[in-house]
């Protein structure tokens, strides 16, 4: 039952105070650790990646350089590794005891990326290398409400692309673009029929070891899934770095990419004839229940805050549903709004701190009413009174097939 004897001020003080935080910052280096293999007991070990025939038997080769530049590629079977949790059925990611430790429901800091969201992955070169900037922590924290926000419409038009298309020996071959812990993995292979093969892309080495230790181990008929991490960027997307490809997914990426990466997306796609299922894009619309007065001018600063340094932010679903569509692709899309209650008061928490202290740095004139605006929001959140639903937009792009095929 809750406790009604506490005053607001209380309230604020447990969820953390209503102080707006700086914005956060990248890792520390100190923090990273190389990809390593993922062995057949379930942990990880340095040395060569585990094949899907075990390791020591054949199969494809572990190579330190892929086709995205240098960096650790680590290839495992998802049945053979042990797991600590079926994160299957959880849709919560499984890291390993030896993982960061949980800042989820800290009430004094904001997780690294609970804030406007920043890419982990890049489309081109953009000079020099910006350090990863995700926490495991947020991404965890967030997998729960991602998974039940995605578009499920979007489902049966996908499936029924992937049926039609030519038999491969492995099962289809889904790159996933900047895959963070890997929770686009865990929610779609399950839903999808058949064999399937995950090539994971991302620039941080710890989250890529999160995504490949969590990967599911069956599809929906029970089908075998693999899964290979690729560390590093993307650079120069070409429909030659999609051979063979038969789907590219991507979550909470499009709002992070400029016009100029969305049309290279786009144009790698097509050429390829891959389809593309992009989630999760920020639609720039959020509404908070019990309204107040500074939602929309907080809400309205925060937008501007996406949209700086040429980043589309709540413009990308438009952009990217006409670039597809100029280059012959059919595109669908739906909305997946996250929709928090008192059920998901850590998630709300983190996000109000990372959403509030953007749009002041945005805008600093607005600091001293953000801070008592802050303050009120987490006491009504401890409280377990206030429900917010943050807008998305899920897309799905269909390219008219290469080479003969329908």
């Amino acid at each position: 039952m809750r406790r009604t004897t506490a005053t607001p001020a209380d309230l604020a003080r447990r969820a953390g105070g209503g102080r707006i935080p700086s914005q956060p910052g990248p890792r520390g280096a100190e923090n990273l650790t190389e990809v390593d293999a993922v062995t057949q007991d379930g942990h990880t070990h340095p040395g060569p990646a585990v094949t899907p025939d075990g390791p020591t038997g054949p199969g494809p080769a572990v190579t330190p350089d892929g086709p995205t530049g240098p960096g650790p590629t680590a290839v495992s079977d998802a049945r053979t590794g042990r797991r600590t949790t079926t994160a299957a059925a959880t849709g919560r990611p499984a890291p390993e005891s030896a993982a960061a430790p949980d800042r989820s429901t800290d009430p004094g800091s904001v997780i690294p990326g609970a804030g406007p969201e920043r890419p982990t992955v890049r489309l081109r070169e953009a000079g020099a290398d910006e350090p990863p900037r995700y926490a495991p922590e947020w991404l965890q924290l967030r997998e729960g409400a991602d998974a039940s926000a995605r578009a499920l419409d979007l489902l049966d038009p996908l499936r029924i692309r992937l049926a039609n298309l030519p038999g491969r020996p492995g099962g289809a071959v889904v790159h996933d673009l900047g895959c963070g812990t890997g929770s686009m993995g865990r929610w779609l292979a399950p839903r999808l029929d058949g064999a399937q093969h995950w090539v994971l892309h991302d620039r941080d080495p710890y989250l890529l070891h999160f995504a490949a230790v969590a990967s599911p181990r069956a599809a929906a008929d029970g089908s075998r899934v693999t899964v290979e991490t690729r560390r590093g960027d993307v650079a120069r997307l070409t429909p030659d770095a999609l051979a063979g490809a038969s789907l590219v997914t991507a979550s909470a990426l499009l709002d992070v990419l400029t016009r100029e990466e969305v049309e290279t997306l786009a144009a790698a796609c097509a050429g390829a004839g891959c389809p593309a299922l992009l989630t999760l894009s920020v639609a720039g619309r959020v509404e908070l229940t019990p309204a107040d007065p500074l939602d929309e001018e907080i809400a309205a600063a925060f937008n501007a805050h996406q949209r700086r340094d040429g980043l589309l932010g709540p413009d990308a679903v438009t952009v990217a549903a006409e670039a597809f569509a100029d280059r012959g692709a059919t595109v669908k899309i739906q909305p997946s709004p996250w929709r928090l209650g008192p059920a998901e008061a850590a998630l709300t928490a983190q996000w109000l701190r990372g959403w509030v202290g953007a749009a002041v740095e945005q805008r600093p004139e607005l600091a001293a009413r953000a801070e008592h605006y802050l303050a009120a929001r987490l006491a009504a959140c401890a409280a377990g009174d206030l429900h917010v639903t943050v807008h998305h937009s899920d897309l799905l792009a269909l390219p008219r097939p290469t080479g003969g095929h329908r």
